[in-house]
């Protein structure tokens, strides 16, 4: 019995040898076979808030390194801006050296001074059309129009000479009356003169120190009134200070020894620019009771005041200014609250001239005042009375020299 049941089991072996090499088979293929599923397989995503523990592929440590900040990816730059073309060269012929060309282009800035016939008060709310300016008769287009009324600068030339008390006197209430009316801003010298000049006090904004040098104008040195040396030395210091100035000249007018000629005077007066003459005349009283004297002494006199006042008047009209004669001290506030009120309230009317020649010649200025359609202006008060006017201003202006 037990040799058949091990007759059995031999029998066995050889059906099976083949299942078992089957299956060592199959058991091979699939071990060769799991690295290329496990390769091919995606990767699982981790789930949000859990690091990736997958190793990475250079080999390094996984599994610990934690949360990857990810740096955020920058703008995308803008497009700069187109650039310019370039600016075309210009190349001179050949043979021809290269060279510059300047032009200067002269410009004349003239103040005008519309006032009242009788009642020298300013006259206001004019507008750039209502001028009309012409250069040697050739009307010229206004550039720039402004009302000014700023500080002054003012050198008060006063004759001071022993001849006679009374011209002292109105030399002295002139002169007060003058100081009285300055603004803090302003800028005043004072100038004396007899047969020589002298400065008594420099530009300065000191009323005090101007109304005591006034004061000590009391003994005078010398009876003779060098009127045109005086002026010419004031337009030789004024020339060195810049802006808009103004003589105030307060004398009789006479001149007796005065080295520079009543022509060159005036050529001095012509050529410079940017310098306004008030005139104001002394003795005016002694003259009224004195005038038309017997005698040929008293003709002289009479003929010698009646120049100096042609000439004072010169003095001021060539320059825009103004003159005045007065004959009594009550008269002085007012003729310098004119002045004052002429000086600080103008138009300013610059234009560039036709003539743009600098060839150092003179040129004749002339200015008027129009309506909208071009006939000349008519003023008219309250009571539709025509007002008269006058137009103050240069009556021209020496061209600069050119330098060659």
């Amino acid at each position: 019995m037990s040799l058949s049941r091990s007759r059995s089991s031999f029998q066995l072996i050889p059906i099976a040898w083949p299942v078992a090499l089957a299956w060592l088979l199959m058991v091979c293929l699939a071990m060769a076979w799991a690295p290329l599923s496990r390769g091919q397989a995606a990767p699982q995503t981790p789930p949000p808030g859990q690091p990736d523990q997958a190793a990475p592929d250079s080999g390094g440590p996984g599994g610990d390194s934690g949360v990857i900040a990810l740096p955020k990816k920058k703008d995308a730059p803008e497009e700069p801006p187109p650039v310019a073309p370039a600016a075309p060269k210009v190349r001179a012929p050949e043979g021809m050296s290269n060279f510059s060309l300047r032009i200067e282009v002269p410009e004349v800035s003239l103040d005008v001074g519309v006032l009242l016939e009788k009642t020298h008060q300013f006259v206001p709310g004019l507008k750039p059309a209502n001028f009309r300016v012409y250069e040697d008769g050739v009307e010229q287009k206004i550039a720039g129009f402004k009302r000014v009324e700023a500080p002054i600068t003012a050198l008060l030339i006063c004759e001071f000479a022993s001849k006679n008390y009374n011209f002292i006197y109105d030399m002295r209430n002139a002169a007060f009356a003058f100081t009285q009316q300055l603004r803090p801003q302003d800028y005043v010298a004072l100038m004396t003169f007899d047969m020589r000049t002298q400065i008594v006090t420099d530009f300065t904004q000191d009323k005090r120190q101007l109304l005591e040098a006034i004061n000590s104008l009391v003994i005078p040195g010398f009876s003779e009134t060098n009127v045109f040396d005086a002026l010419y030395e004031g337009l030789d210091r004024l020339n060195r200070v810049e802006g808009r100035k103004y003589i105030i000249l307060i004398a009789s007018g006479r001149d007796t020894f005065s080295k520079i000629t009543l022509d060159k005077i005036l050529q001095k007066v012509k050529a410079t620019r940017d310098v306004t003459i008030f005139t104001v005349s002394t003795g005016g009283a002694l003259r009224a009771v004195t005038e038309g004297g017997r005698g040929m002494g008293g003709a002289m006199r009479d003929m010698d005041y009646l120049q100096a006042d042609n000439e004072m008047k010169t003095f001021a009209k060539l320059t825009g200014g103004n003159s005045f004669f007065p004959r009594f001290a009550g008269e002085m506030p007012d003729i310098f609250s004119d002045i004052n009120q002429a000086i600080r309230s103008k138009y300013q009317l610059v234009y560039h001239p036709t003539n743009a020649k600098q060839d150092g010649t003179y040129r004749k200025l002339r200015v008027e005042l129009v309506d909208e359609e071009g006939q000349p202006l008519r003023m008219q008060d309250e009571k539709h009375k025509p007002l008269k006017f006058d137009i103050i201003t240069r009556e021209g202006y020496r061209a600069r020299q050119e330098v060659e």
